[in-house]
């Protein structure tokens, strides 16, 4: 049986990733989805992500907090951050809690502070999660990532099914519920989100490479966040929707290398002529 369990996680992170997608076309905004229902093993018909790349999330979707507070989802775009959507189910028995192990991983890699710099939500997407429930994952969390003053930045949520469907629809994060075993089949992704809710890029599996985390939030952030390093860096490395994963542009980087060097050989010749200059007022020549 924990075999067969393995197996079937193992299938859903591949899901998550559009490996089976090169060249399939999404009815809604044209993004990239996972393999059609019929292609699914049984169980999985109705799993995977539909990439709706640009599209924007409404702010309007109703929750409640980690407090059992009434919230709105445009409330965490409020101050202007860039926004991390991580979408599962607080007592998930595995894939859930290895997305936001692996998420805390890649956060505590990062010199970016969460509250300060970006925002996190994470939002069950089942329906009969209690507040307590996601106070109880939040406190978990917080413990792990393990900065001081930064609880508000992390937000877990919980919803009524119509909000909770508005939100995964809009994103393209397609679940299943298996009544036999009470669980939910889902694949594996967090969605970067930009300061006015438009979906920048998913990034893809249960680890997330601290590298991509960092640029994926300098670029949703248009600007307002990050350093000229980080700059230098989107200008040599694209984000890749089929992977989810940024890559070089190698193009793009012989270019930084020829003017760097051409920068390098121009300082040299101007320091080298400089010193000529020097030498010359230094020791003048004696006429006769």
């Amino acid at each position: 049986m924990r075999s067969r369990t393995i197996l079937i996680a193992a299938f859903l992170v591949m899901l998550s990733a559009p490996l089976f997608a090169q060249g399939m076309r999404g009815p809604m905004s044209g993004g990239i989805v996972s393999p059609p229902a019929n292609q699914r093993p049984p169980g999985l018909e109705f799993v995977g992500i539909e990439q709706h790349l640009d599209a924007e999330v409404p702010g309007n979707l109703q929750f409640k907090d980690e407090l059992g507070n009434p919230v709105k989802f445009d409330d965490y775009f409020e101050k202007g951050r860039p926004v991390i959507l991580n979408l599962g189910y607080y007592q998930c028995p595995m894939l859930c809690g290895e997305v936001l192990q692996g998420l805390v991983g890649s956060m505590k890699a990062l010199t970016f502070n969460l509250g300060k710099e970006y925002e996190v939500v994470t939002v069950s997407f089942d329906p009969r999660e209690t507040t307590e429930m996601a106070a109880e994952k939040k406190r978990d969390m917080m413990k792990r990532y393990g900065r001081k003053g930064t609880e508000n930045g992390w937000h877990f949520l919980t919803g009524q099914p119509d909000q909770i469907n508005a939100l995964t629809k809009a994103v393209g994060f397609q679940y299943q519920f298996d009544p036999k075993t009470e669980q939910y089949a889902h694949a594996t992704a967090i969605v970067v989100l930009t300061p006015d809710r438009h979906i920048a890029e998913y990034l893809y599996g249960v680890e997330f490479s601290p590298k991509d985390l960092r640029l994926g939030l300098v670029q949703a952030s248009q600007g307002r966040i990050g350093n000229i390093g980080d700059q230098v860096l989107l200008y040599c490395y694209h984000y890749d929707p089929r992977s989810g994963k940024y890559g070089a542009l190698i193009s793009r980087i012989l270019k930084l290398a020829g003017l760097a060097t051409m920068l390098i050989l121009g300082t040299f010749v101007f320091i080298m002529l400089r010193s000529d200059v020097r030498a010359a007022h230094s020791h003048p020549r004696r006429t006769a």
